[in-house]
């Protein structure tokens, strides 16, 4: 399987394990999970020879690791960005004390007044690290890296969740906690 393909094939999980299972007659558990049998008889019909080999291929070569198999790897599921209602189990977690959310200078006014939101999604999104936060925000534009007080926030009673790909989630960011660039 080409890189190309290995591409079409993730962005199409992406949006049938995050987004809508329906369309090619799925069903998520309640925790996101799918059998990996019903997901390649299903996503099949528009790959052509699509197996498990390919399937594991596009789970362990997604730059991003948006997918994880259980233990057996009989069932598999997004880590995280569903728009659709799903629980992902993730206990909470003691988040370091910065966090980076990288979003586009158009969003910035708003984030300042109303905090960060989850919008469709089940959570914010966050990194550690800054890189992986620069190019979260350069895929709409120009980036603009926000500093969220990881540390200061959990200390205040908001929960934090780290799903296994290592995106850190919470609710919501109010603006206070928030750190814009100079």
């Amino acid at each position: 399987m080409n890189e190309r393909q290995t591409i079409k094939i993730s962005k199409f999980l992406s949006l049938v394990l995050r987004h809508d299972p329906h369309s090619i007659g799925l069903e998520l558990d309640e925790n996101g999970w799918v059998g990996v049998l019903s997901l390649i008889s299903k996503v099949g019909p528009k790959f052509p020879g699509f197996n498990m080999v390919m399937l594991e291929e596009v789970v362990a070569n997604n730059n991003k690791k948006r997918f994880a198999f259980n233990e057996d790897k009989t069932k598999i599921r997004a880590n995280q960005g569903h728009s659709i209602q799903v629980d992902l189990d993730y206990e909470p977690v003691l988040p370091p004390e910065i966090l980076y959310h990288g979003t586009v200078g158009r969003y910035s006014n708003i984030i300042a007044k109303e905090g960060i939101k989850k919008m469709s999604r089940h959570h914010v999104h966050m990194s550690k690290d800054l890189q992986t936060a620069v190019v979260v925000g350069t895929r709409r534009g120009e980036a603009v890296i926000l500093k969220v007080k990881a540390g200061e926030m959990h200390r205040d009673g908001f929960e934090f969740f780290v799903s296994p790909n290592g995106v850190w989630l919470t609710d919501f960011v109010p603006p206070a906690y928030i750190i814009f660039p100079e």
